[in-house]
C-alpha cells in the first residue's frame, strides 16, 4: 500500500525587511511597473500590517495593507506568478481582509487594473464591489491606464461567508 502525503498548509506571518530581496523578484516578475524597494520598506516601517505567504518557508506571496479609523485599503497584493492558479491569491486575500477586520476596519478599498481581468474576478468573488474609477492612475505601455477602485463593506460573519476555496 503506497502511502499518500497530504499538501503542506500554506503558512502567513508578518513580513519583514530581511524578507524584501525575495519580495523584489516577485514583484518584478509580478508586474510590469513594480513597487520599489524603498515603497516597501516605507510601509514596514510606518508600521503597516503586511503579510508573508509561504510554503514550507519558501516567499511566495505577501500584501500590505494601510488602515485609519474604520478603512483599511490593500495597497499591494502579489502572488509569484510560477505559483499562480492554484487558490494562494484567494487565501491571501481572505487573510488581508481578515487582518483589516481585526484592526477595526467596517470596510476594504483596492485599486486594481481593468486590464488584469483573473484580479478583477477574484475580488468580485471574494465579494468587493466596483465603486468607481480613479482616470489614467497606473503606468502603462502606451501611456497610462484607469484604476477600478473596488470595495466591500466588513458586516457580521462576512469572512465566514466568504465561497469556500
Amino acid at each position: 500500500m503506497s502511502a499518500v502525503s497530504s499538501p503542506r498548509p500554506l503558512s502567513l506571518r508578518a513580513l519583514r525587511e530581511s524578507d524584501l530581496n525575495a519580495v523584489m523578484a516577485i514583484e518584478v516578475r509580478g508586474y510590469p511597473y513594480p513597487w520599489t524597494r524603498g515603497i516597501f520598506q516605507d510601509c514596514l516601517r510606518a508600521g503597516y500590517p503586511a503579510l508573508a505567504l509561504e510554503d514550507d518557508g519558501l516567499l511566495m506571496g505577501y500584501g500590505v495593507l494601510s488602515i485609519a479609523a474604520d478603512e483599511a485599503h490593500v495597497l499591494n497584493v502579489c502572488v509569484d506568478p510560477l505559483c499562480q492558479s492554484r487558490g494562494h491569491g484567494r487565501f491571501l486575500l481572505r487573510a488581508l481582509v481578515k487582518l483589516a477586520r481585526d484592526h477595526g476596519a467596517q470596510r476594504v478599498f483596492l485599486e486594481v487594473r481593468p486590464s488584469n481581468t483573473p484580479a478583477v474576478a477574484l475580488y468580485h468573488s471574494e465579494g468587493f464591489n466596483e465603486i468607481g474609477r480613479r482616470p489614467r492612475y497606473y503606468p502603462a505601455r502606451d501611456g497610462r491606464e484607469d484604476a477600478l477602485v473596488m470595495a466591500m463593506e466588513l458586516v457580521d460573519d462576512d469572512i465566514q461567508a466568504m465561497p469556500p476555496l
